[in-house]
């Protein structure tokens, strides 16, 4: 597993970015006092929009979303990756995703989709796969009291309960109530 440092740097496919609160949350460790640096692409943020239309989103909240991602992370978009594409081995849908992470010098790809990045692929570019799960539960044993921090702000932000959040988030990471609540 990788180490956290202020110089992480993870690629965010598309599947973490469409569901609110995992993206919320996401984002939020990428903010100042930051856990890691967030980045996609133009394919990215495009499967984005269209996986939210698909959520019924209108196409101006779609919009709005992702253009106040790009607003909250200026140098999070990853451009110059287009002509690595036909280099990379992995699943073909997500060969863009590979290539931006290459070419970003990310240090793992973030996403739901481990089966469009096998081992034989990434790891000529010395890239990790990360889920979710992985990463927050990773996020927990390094820096517990920024994760909360980060939890009880959008927790706050959101209106709910600091509790209903992580049950919530256990969608991503089933281990995050008995991490974060057996000793509250």
């Amino acid at each position: 597993m990788i180490a956290q440092t202020n110089e992480l740097v993870l690629l965010l496919d598309t599947c973490v970015l469409v569901s609110m609160p995992l993206c919320d949350t996401l984002l939020r460790l990428a903010e100042e006092p930051a856990f890691y640096m967030p980045r996609w692409s133009a394919d990215i943020l495009g499967e984005l929009r269209r996986g939210l239309r698909r959520m019924k989103y209108s196409e101006a909240q779609a919009e709005r979303r992702v253009t106040a991602m790009q607003a909250a992370f200026e140098d999070a978009c990853v451009t110059g990756y287009e002509k690595l594409i036909p280099s990379m081995t992995n699943d073909t849908k997500d060969r863009h995703g590979l290539a931006a992470a290459v070419c970003a010098g990310a240090h793992a790809i973030l996403t739901e989709n481990v089966k469009h990045f096998p081992a034989r692929s990434v790891e000529p570019h010395k890239i990790e796969v990360l889920t979710p799960h992985q990463f927050l539960v990773h996020a927990f044993h390094f820096n517990r009291e920024l994760l909360e921090d980060k939890l009880r702000g959008q927790a706050v932000a959101r209106g709910i309960r600091f509790e209903d959040l992580v049950h919530k988030l256990a969608t991503w990471a089933p281990p995050l109530p008995k991490l974060l609540l057996d000793e509250m």
